[in-house]
């Protein structure tokens, strides 16, 4: 085959893998505009249908009350406003009905139960789980064709929330067929493959009348080659030379392209892996040559100086850094005057600490300025990460405890479950006193044992057995149960609770035990005896419970030492009790803060995150949907 051909055969070949990778792209383009069209369309389908949902309920439930203390009746009620409602359901069979891509409509509650379905045989049963549509627009090309193509059929929904008064009421989920978005994709398939093929041709075409006219003036361009294309390193001068002008034109090109490879292969290796570097720094990196002008930006620096970073790049520092900031003023003085500055301390505008340094960089032998290396660090986040660290180690100093825990506590507690139901049967029938403080001993048993099962699984979730309860009840029930010891230790007792119910969302046990501990840290810190106050407030959405004592206070020094587990100052105590208090406010999306004065006492402060029920500080009464509220 003459070199001619093969000339003509590679170019052509060329064009052809542009040409194919261009129109995969732009099919691939193509799916996911579909897909994004598609998402666009069924949203407003959803849209509609809450639309149509929120006036359904609003015409069906105007004016009607419930019991809170019976949530059947307002889940009824809801049922059957929105199953007898002709107008949701035309719009939801219309939707279903006309929308090339929906699979299916179903409206649930807020406990994923199904109220209304465009498969009646859902109706009344748990919401199908499905993967949120966003999963097809956040893919990537080829996982995109992967789905639509590739696996079996699913289906991906599109849920819309319907809200009241900040809480979860309804919700509107849209399914979408990954065969209907195939069917809809078709057509464009077709034309893109047509047009692709097209544009295939014709890039052929015009390839071979190029390469017919490049070849012409071969004896030029070999002249100007010879100039460009030295004999690379390693190859014997011997060689010989391809007499033939097209051969020896095609070795040189040849000789160039590999060139060219090998440094794009390089550059790009290079700056990938600078860009991967920059991106997972934390840190904020600007890198400046010697006229102060800006080679090199990473991602974090960008957050810190709020520029953007592919603008920057070329920029003179004095145009970077503006003087109307602390950190730009503190950046623009130091390279005014050429001074470095290191590890400097800046506090912004917004209060975040950030330290500073700025290295000038200059070359050993001629003193001549190279250019500046200028590095970023916010101080929080650091400290936010030591914070992670000194966690983590809790945490494994948790897992060593509880190895041993389970096996060494909870055999006796068993034997004296055991004992005591022996006890019970022999004074059943005995003075009711005795009977009721077995009940007590019984149920503080198994709280213990409760506590021990829960220290065993501090280092892993918890299964909480939430309920709306009243804080107060909570409160009482455990002044009830420390009387006793409060008594003998001289202690009185002053609590502060309010006139409505305080509605949270706790596991009972847990938080009695977080309470405990502290009430009892409290009274063993007054020998002497004194006052103990529980307050209970509500700051906002949360409940704050104040627990305040007189005693000889915490010294400033072992302040954040009194979570620590095993930590403690007292004789025969385990370090557990105020860790344990810590982990059960954490549990429960709350917080635990402590102030103390040296002989002045100990306060603890407990947030504890309101029920649904009690946000805005009003107790509930009925279960109303107001006119004026409205459904969001």
């Amino acid at each position: 085959m003459r070199l001619k051909t093969k000339l003509v055969l590679a170019i052509t070949a060329l064009v052809l893998l542009i040409s194919g990778l261009l129109s995969m792209v732009y099919v691939s383009q193509l799916l996911h505009a579909s897909v994004q069209q598609s998402y666009e369309t069924n949203r407003m389908v959803a849209d509609d249908v809450r639309f149509a949902l929120q006036n359904a309920l609003q015409s069906g439930l105007e004016g009607r009350t419930v019991d809170p203390n019976q949530p059947e009746q307002l889940r009824d009620l809801t049922r059957n406003a929105i199953r007898t409602s002709p107008v949701l359901k035309n719009v939801v069979d219309a939707a279903n009905r006309y929308s090339p891509t929906v699979y299916d409509i179903n409206i649930g509650d807020n406990e994923l139960h199904t109220l209304l379905s465009t498969n009646p045989d859902n109706n009344d049963k748990p919401l199908p789980i499905r993967p949120s549509y966003k999963e097809l627009l956040d893919a990537n090309p080829v996982d995109l064709m992967r789905r639509v193509f590739g696996e079996e059929p699913r289906v991906y929904e599109i849920s819309v929330p319907l809200e009241r008064n900040g809480s979860p009421f309804a919700t509107v989920r849209v399914g979408v067929r990954t065969t209907f978005l195939r069917e809809v994709y078709k057509p464009w398939l077709e034309e893109a493959f047509t047009l692709m093929g097209f544009a295939l041709g014709t890039a052929i075409l015009v390839a071979l009348l190029l390469s017919n006219l490049a070849l012409r003036p071969l004896e030029e361009i070999s002249l100007q080659l010879d100039y460009w294309s030295p004999s690379p390193d390693g190859v014997s001068s011997s060689e010989p030379e391809p007499q033939d002008t097209a051969e020896r034109v095609s070795h040189q090109i040849e000789r160039i392209g590999q060139r060219i490879r090998n440094v794009e292969e390089v550059f790009s290796a290079l700056r990938e892996n600078i860009d991967q570097i920059l991106a997972n720094l934390q840190d904020g990196l600007l890198l400046f040559t010697a006229d102060s002008r800006a080679v090199l930006v990473s991602e974090a620096a960008r957050r810190f100086l709020q520029i953007d970073r592919d603008r920057v790049l070329g920029m003179q520092s004095s145009e970077i850094f503006n003087r109307s900031t602390t950190l730009g003023r503190t950046l623009r003085e130091a390279f005014d005057a050429r001074i470095a500055l290191i590890k400097e301390e800046v506090r912004t505008e917004n209060g975040r600490r950030i330290e500073v340094s700025v290295d000038f960089i200059h070359d050993d032998m001629t003193r001549q300025g190279l250019g500046a290396l200028v590095t970023l660090r916010d101080l929080e986040s650091v400290e936010a990460i030591e914070s992670e660290l000194e966690l983590s180690r809790r945490m494994s100093a948790i897992g060593r405890l509880t190895s041993g825990v389970a096996h060494e506590v909870k055999n006796p507690i068993n034997a004296i479950v055991v004992h005591l139901e022996l006890l019970r049967n022999k004074l059943e029938g005995t003075s009711p006193n005795a009977q009721r403080h077995l009940d007590v001993i019984e149920a503080e048993i198994k709280r213990l044992d409760r506590v021990v099962q829960t220290l065993v699984d501090f280092s892993r979730p918890v299964e909480l057995q939430l309920r709306e309860q009243d804080l107060r009840a909570i409160i009482d029930d455990v002044l009830a149960l420390a009387t006793d010891e409060l008594r003998m230790r001289s202690v009185t007792v002053h609590s502060q609770l309010p006139s409505n119910p305080v509605i949270v969302n706790v596991d009972a046990d847990l938080l009695k035990q977080a309470v405990i501990n502290v009430v009892q840290n409290g009274a063993q810190a007054m020998p002497e005896g004194g006052r103990l106050d529980l307050i209970l407030e509500i700051d906002r959405r949360s409940a704050e419970l104040r627990i305040l004592d007189e005693g000889v206070g915490i010294p400033e020094e072992i302040r954040e030492k009194i979570f620590d587990l095993y930590f403690t100052t007292k004789s025969e105590g385990s370090g557990i009790g105020l860790a344990m208090t810590y982990r059960i406010l954490q549990l429960h999306h709350g917080s635990v803060e402590v102030q103390s004065r040296r002989d002045r006492g100990t306060e603890f402060k407990f947030r504890i995150p309101l029920s649904a029920v009690d946000w805005g500080r009003r107790p509930l009464q009925a279960a109303v949907i107001e006119q004026d509220e409205g459904l969001e």
